[in-house]
């Protein structure tokens, strides 16, 4: 073993509908899936990334350890949503502990929030292209409150928060893990239950990336509003089409008005980076979070797109042992769900 349990964590992928946990092992031969699992949560609970009732989050996270038999302590944890800033930005190059004593005063023209209102971090990407005395900086702003809202959370779960990461860098962690990475333009797509996020790679940089407020709930609320339903009956007749509420046909109509809205946000993210970078081109997508499995969306937005489109698959090159919890059907079905706890659970402790 390369890493001994002490420098593991647990990959926790706090959604707003439910929470996936996963634990790795690196060995010489490679990445092996130790344990995941997933647990459901109440409609509210969270609401874009806010915690809303931390007490009844807390209490499924225990649960979901209970019920996976999980027993490392160490987590990993992610964010995202509007309360999250995620930039390129071209500074004057300066030695890293320099940039530490400035990052307030450069980082105050990129944010769009009181500078003592967030917690900021930053990488040193290199020069850039053009101008050697410059560097490429990535630089990230997470508001304060969520941060504390989120250790607060963990603390009440009863567990060990190490790492706070982005959504889209979790994604982009595990996409490195399972694919030969080249330097061209790919980009990683995550519809969720709330959100949908969009992080386009030059090899392994990031150089855009933008957030909607359109997920796989939109089906849900308009499934609730014509069978006058609760949310979570909604999401049983979406997964089954079992009810006499609402017939296929209307079914059928809002999933295919959902997966429009999602390909035109889509496709509004992809024309503003084209925009800005007229001589590059996306080679592919990769899909992940609820919506992945849904072949209308995949065929839609590679149609609209002309670039192919492919469900990502955390566990590619990662070794699963199966039994009861963890059999092979079953880590196929839901692989697109599972790639931001994978991508958190690669982390370290020690990680910056």
């Amino acid at each position: 073993m390369l890493f001994g349990p002490k420098n593991q964590v647990v990959g926790l992928d706090i959604g707003s509908r439910n929470i996936k946990a996963a634990e790795v092992e690196e060995t010489k031969k490679g990445w092996s899936l130790k344990k995941f699992g997933v647990i459901d949560i109440e409609h509210g609970a969270i609401d874009e990334g806010v915690i809303k009732d931390p007490q009844a989050v807390a209490g499924a996270i225990r649960q979901l350890y209970k019920n996976y038999n999980f027993k490392l302590k160490n987590v990993a944890v992610s964010i995202g949503g509007y309360s999250v800033i995620v930039k390129n930005i071209v500074l004057q190059n300066m030695p890293a502990e320099q940039l530490y004593e400035s990052i307030n005063f450069e980082a105050e023209q990129y944010i769009p929030f009181d500078i003592n209102d967030v917690n900021l971090d930053f990488q040193i990407l290199g020069e850039t292209e053009h101008n050697p005395n410059q560097m490429n900086v990535l630089l990230v702003a997470a508001k304060k409150d969520m941060v504390n809202d989120y250790i607060n959370l963990i603390d009440m779960a009863g567990l060990n928060l190490c790492i706070i990461d982005i959504d889209a860098f979790a994604l982009q962690n595990i996409y490195e893990i399972n694919n030969d990475v080249n330097g061209e333009n790919i980009a990683l797509i995550d519809v969720g239950a709330s959100k949908t996020s969009v992080n386009i790679l030059k090899g392994k940089t990031s150089v855009f990336m933008r957030d909607v407020s359109l997920g796989c709930n939109q089906i849900h609320q308009k499934i609730a509003s014509i069978a006058n339903c609760s949310l979570a009956e909604a999401e049983v007749i979406s997964l089954t089409h079992k009810t006499q509420k609402v017939s296929v046909e209307e079914l059928n109509g809002i999933r295919s008005a959902s997966v429009s809205d999602w390909c035109d946000e889509i496709r509004r993210a992809l024309d503003f980076f084209y925009s800005t970078n007229p001589e590059d081109h996306i080679k592919q997508i990769f899909l992940s979070g609820g919506a992945a499995n849904i072949k209308e969306f995949r065929d839609l937005l590679a149609m609209q797109s002309s670039i192919n489109v492919k469900t990502i698959n955390p566990f590619e090159r990662v070794n699963i042992i199966t039994d009861d919890q963890l059999d092979s059907a079953y880590m196929k079905q839901i692989a697109p769900q599972a790639a931001i706890s994978m991508g958190l659970a690669i982390r370290k402790v020690d990680d910056k």
